[in-house]
């Protein structure tokens, strides 16, 4: 018997139509339906993309490697951000972060990725199209993203062709940055990473952020290069004292939830700043139980993660566990070693 190879949810013009109806708000159960089916999907396009980095990563303790399913709310969300995307097109509801000690780690294990002869899924972007390294974001924003197209052998995943996975690349400095512009977000009524709030002077010291911690540990410039160090310092400082955002940061307690060595865990965030965290065995069962949980709980932020440690998980995803710990020592000591000044100055001007 010929298998059936349809695409998931139907079609992509029925997955665009889905799409379309969320952003305009006229969806139907069945919109809610074909989304789910053809996230589910991403599930097997994600087993692979992490197979193929665990195997490249494998003799290379120091590399973090971790994937998610991207939330249903996320998704409406950047549906409704740009009004022109078609929803069977967006390329990062698969994702998978790979974070390294340092930028020329990060770029050799990128360049071996690209180079691999039996890479047979197709990187679609130009290398340097989604490069943030070089050219940083106006939010602060640096890192790399890759986006590939799924090839899959001849068999039962061959609906799976044409989907698209995100591979993300980061050093620890700036996955440190990078979740801390996502705690922000939680924790105020603002959004850096969107550039959205009333109050955008979160926004600007996370911009003053990034370019101090480029600059003082990757020795590089960032999204204001044409700041002296002195001048840059003394904006973040100073904008620092009207917001109180390292004390914000200081006073929140990272959540100490441990999510066991199972390696599909459900993050949820909930709006009080408990985290709960759900860990299945089966990667099937987890996808069951997010898609349960969302139509449940639709108030709570919820995510699927998978990794092979609990370690790893908190790692990858430290804004889940509301953990700024590392970028406040960062940005301090950031501070110090281009402003040159003792580090109990340093504290008073934080403090003030």
């Amino acid at each position: 018997m010929a298998q059936n190879h349809s695409y998931p949810g139907g079609s992509k013009s029925r997955v665009d139509q889905a799409g379309k109806n969320i952003r305009q708000n006229t969806y139907t159960t069945e919109d809610l339906t074909v989304i789910d089916q053809w996230r589910e999907a991403h599930r097997i396009v994600l087993n692979t993309f992490q197979a193929i980095l665990r195997m490249r990563t494998r003799y290379n303790d120091s590399i973090t490697v971790a994937q998610r399913h991207k939330r249903r709310s996320t998704i409406f969300d950047k549906l409704t951000r740009h009004s022109k995307m078609q929803l069977s097109r967006m390329d990062d509801v698969a994702g998978c972060r790979l974070i390294f000690n340092t930028i020329d780690e990060l770029y050799t294990f990128r360049s071996q990725i690209h180079n691999a002869k039996r890479m047979k899924h197709r990187l679609r972007n130009d290398p340097d199209k989604y490069d943030y390294i070089k050219h940083p974001k106006d939010t602060g924003y640096r890192g790399i993203h890759d986006v590939y197209e799924y090839n899959g052998k001849k068999g039962a995943n061959q609906n799976c062709n044409g989907l698209n996975v995100e591979i993300q690349y980061r050093t620890r400095i700036q996955h440190a940055w990078s979740t801390t512009v996502e705690i922000i977000g939680q924790i105020t009524e603002n959004q850096p990473k969107f550039q959205r709030g009333e109050d955008r002077r979160y926004e600007q010291a996370m911009v003053y952020a990034s370019e101090i911690l480029s600059r003082a540990y990757e020795h590089m410039f960032g999204p204001l290069p044409d700041l002296s160090n002195e001048e840059l310092v003394r904006r973040f400082i100073e904008l620092n004292k009207e917001i109180n955002l390292i004390q914000l940061l200081k006073g929140l307690n990272a959540t100490n939830t441990e999510t066991s060595n199972k390696k599909n865990a459900i993050l949820i965030f909930k709006p009080n700043g408990e985290l709960d965290v759900k860990t299945y065995k089966d990667a099937t069962d987890a996808l069951t139980a997010l898609f349960s949980l969302e139509k449940e709980v639709t108030h709570d932020d919820i995510v699927l993660v998978r990794a092979n440690t609990s370690q790893e998980v908190r790692e990858a995803y430290k804004n889940y566990f509301t953990d700024a710990r590392d970028f406040i020592d960062l940005i301090e000591n950031g501070c110090e070693i281009l402003f040159k000044v003792s580090n109990l100055d340093l504290e008073n001007l934080f403090e003030q």
